[in-house]
């Protein structure tokens, strides 16, 4: 009898785990905040191939600029307003800012071997990147020179002078052997990845984009043929070469194509696409960014068409694109445009989205934002990677399904399943310009990663597959479209959508917060604890904040505000309950050690801490993107090193200061987000950094 009990609580306890791992899915039930029929005309209008053939036309091959594009328009700017044209898409300008500065253009480039062969070893003609930026006129005769690494002791400093060094580093790496040892020139066969792609070479410089103060000049050549030479140099080999550059100034601003899908209500705000199509303008990469440009094209395309033949109604709100030169017109445009950013909603920013996901063991990313930007857009972008991941895949679960419930698949494109990872916030592109402190707009980023090819000459169109670029331009315009058309009814249900997700983070955010308690000792326990608990409350506020966000899209609908407002007490109560199992587990791990539970009393630096609520002044947005810096005080090297080594991310803490947080929240939000934990003390010093500058104001 005894057996059978024991058996039957075992099989009870079994039950409930099955049931409870089974309801975690529902793999024959996949929604879209978008109705069905809106998501099919959607996904039966993009066009995977006509994207790749944006991409081609403006980035098939790295190609020398001609001098004409300079005094002109851009090639891929002027391709973008023709193409905007084309699809009568009227509201549609060229921007330009900035005076014309110099940059480094390349005329030509040869490098032949004369002595003791008759070979050419690099041509600027035939891959831009063989010649390296910034390089000067030449036309000489000299002998190669081995010198490995660069690295002193791996050659004689007084053997270079008059030769052409040889190496495996980066022709920035040795320039100074040209300008203080006398060496006349590079051959670099310096790569990112040589053992994954032996014939990339990276788009290299030697003196930045002006080019202007550098001396000699610099080939590269892919590894694969480097080796050969280096293999012959090793074993004492004389060889000679002809070095003949030609190569100039040229003068050119920063363009910036751009154009608007209005909406109905001129005040009901706006969605802006952003992609970079020049990194630089030597520098060419038909995934980093060109296929973010070109997705820009096709959903601008797409959106236009069915808002035009009355398939898809017009939203309220406006969809604006740009497609700028990376940070360097981003930033400008941002600062030319207050007004509007006033009004926009949120930033989707497509960088390097188009890859064929396999080929590099790639996912295709969604980049959220920080806590100090809470906001849907997360929660909506995330709904449709899901449901474009979930759908684009065999499931064992649905009787051995081998086909896909939804077949998003371009005819041209891989058959392969949509791999996809939501992220937290990454920045490094131009969603980081929305982001910044001064312009306060959230701002997530698409992006495959990794990429095997980026930032070298085989960043080419043959990487890219019709299929990834299809999904991405689903992606992307459903979220547009969804936030842009939103109504009171929509609002709501992405403030479900969100507090659903909430639920699950704060849920990681608690196992996270279980297993790091579960490795406390004697000595750390007190302080690690309270650490730990701050996850929750940290992650709590953010899940709150961004359910409320939500309230911009009908604010002034009643239902929207009940239903809101009873998420936000539920997130509450959730996120007490977790705090209560995390003190359990803490007094069961004390008991352990053989010390005290801990007892959550606030010491004399965090009550004063929890007085200090900072609020950002209109100061902060006077001098657009990034000008708020030029009020910081003067801080001493000490004050700057503590400051950098104590505080996890400066930018966040400065986005943190919106009058909803005390300092000891926004340690709470900061520890949450980063692994490196910030110190309390050197966020009340920062913030008195921040007031004395008139940025925040203390309350």
């Amino acid at each position: 009898m005894k057996n059978i009990r024991k058996y039957l609580i075992m099989a009870g306890i079994l039950m409930v785990i099955t049931l409870s791992t089974m309801a975690q899915f529902v793999p024959h039930y996949q929604w879209t905040l978008l109705d069905k029929k809106l998501m099919d005309l959607i996904i039966g209008e993009s066009s995977g191939e006509t994207v790749l053939a944006h991409d081609i036309e403006m980035g098939g091959y790295t190609r020398d600029r001609l001098s004409k594009e300079y005094q002109t328009v851009l090639w891929e700017s002027q391709y973008i307003m023709d193409k905007l044209k084309e699809y009568n898409i009227t509201d549609s300008k060229l921007e330009r800012f900035g005076d014309m500065k110099p940059t480094w253009d390349g005329i030509m480039g040869e490098l032949w071997e004369v002595s003791p062969g008759m070979k050419k070893l690099a041509d600027y003609k035939d891959q831009v990147a063989m010649l390296v930026s910034g390089s000067q006129n030449a036309d000489v005769e000299a002998e190669l020179i081995w010198i490995g690494d660069g690295r002193k002791g791996d050659y004689d400093t007084l053997a270079v002078a008059g030769k052409i060094v040889v190496t495996y580093a980066s022709p920035g790496q040795v320039s100074s052997l040209i300008s203080k040892n006398g060496a006349v020139g590079i051959l670099s066969f310096n790569s990112p990845r040589p053992l994954a792609d032996p014939i990339q070479m990276p788009y290299s410089s030697l003196g930045g984009r002006g080019g202007g103060d550098t001396k000699g000049f610099a080939f590269q050549m892919p590894p694969r043929e480097g080796y050969y030479l280096r293999d012959r140099l090793t074993r004492g080999e004389k060889i000679r070469v002809h070095a003949l550059v030609k190569s100039t100034m040229e003068s050119v601003d920063l363009q910036v194509p751009t154009c608007v899908l209005p909406g109905t209500d001129p005040n009901a705000g706006e969605v802006i696409f952003s992609a970079h199509i020049f990194e630089g303008v030597i520098k060419q990469g038909a995934n980093d960014d060109l296929s973010g440009g070109a997705c820009l094209l096709e959903m601008a395309r797409m959106l236009n068409t069915m808002y035009t033949d009355g398939r898809l109604p017009r939203p309220a709100r406006s969809i604006r694109f740009i497609w700028v030169p990376e940070f360097s017109g981003t930033g400008p445009w941002v600062n030319a445009h207050k007004d509007i950013m006033e009004k926009t909603l949120c930033n989707i920013n497509l960088d390097m989205v188009g890859i064929l996901l396999s080929q590099s063991q790639s996912f295709f990313n969604l980049e959220r934002t920080t806590f100090g930007n809470a906001h849907y857009i997360n929660d909506v972008m995330e709904n449709y990677f899901r449901y474009v991941g979930e759908t684009n895949r065999t499931s064992l679960v649905l009787s051995g399904r081998e086909g896909y419930l939804n077949r998003i698949v371009a005819p041209s494109g891989s058959d392969e399943p949509f791999y996809y990872a939501i992220e937290g916030h990454y920045g490094a592109s131009d969603h980081e310009v929305f982001n910044d402190w001064a312009v306060g707009v959230p701002a997530v980023m698409m992006i495959t990663w990794p990429d095997l090819y980026y930032h070298t000459s085989q960043d080419l169109s043959d990487k890219l597959d019709p299929t990834q670029l299809k999904r991405c331009c689903v992606i992307g315009a459903a979220s547009a479209y969804t936030i842009a058309s939103a109504d009171a009814g929509m609002a709501s249900k992405i403030a479900g959508e969100v507090f659903s997700n909430s639920i699950r983070r704060l849920g990681m955010q608690q196992g996270r917060s279980i297993d790091e308690l579960s490795k406390l000792t004697v000595e750390n326990l007190a302080s690690g604890y309270k650490r730990i608990r701050g996850y929750i409350e940290g992650s709590v506020l953010n899940e709150m904040e961004t359910v409320e966000t939500t309230l911009e899209l009908a604010p002034k609908d009643a239902n929207l505000s009940a239903t809101v407002a009873l998420e936000l007490a539920q997130l509450r109560k959730l996120a007490d309950g977790q705090l209560l199992i995390l003190d359990q587990e803490m007094k069961q791990l004390a008991a352990k050690l053989g010390v005290p539970a801990v007892i959550i009393k606030a010491d004399e630096l965090e009550k004063a801490a929890l007085a200090i609520v900072p609020v950002t002044t209109s100061k902060v947005k006077e001098a657009g993107y990034g000008g708020y810096r030029q009020f910081m005080p003067q801080m001493s090297r000490e004050q700057m090193t503590a400051t950098y080594r104590d505080i996890a991310n400066t930018g966040e803490l400065e986005r943190l200061c919106n009058g909803k947080h005390n300092a000891l929240q926004i340690k709470q939000m900061l520890d949450t987000q980063y692994a490196k934990e910030s110190s309390l003390k050197s966020i009340l010093a920062y913030i008195e950094v921040l007031q004395k500058a008139g940025l925040v104001k203390v309350g």
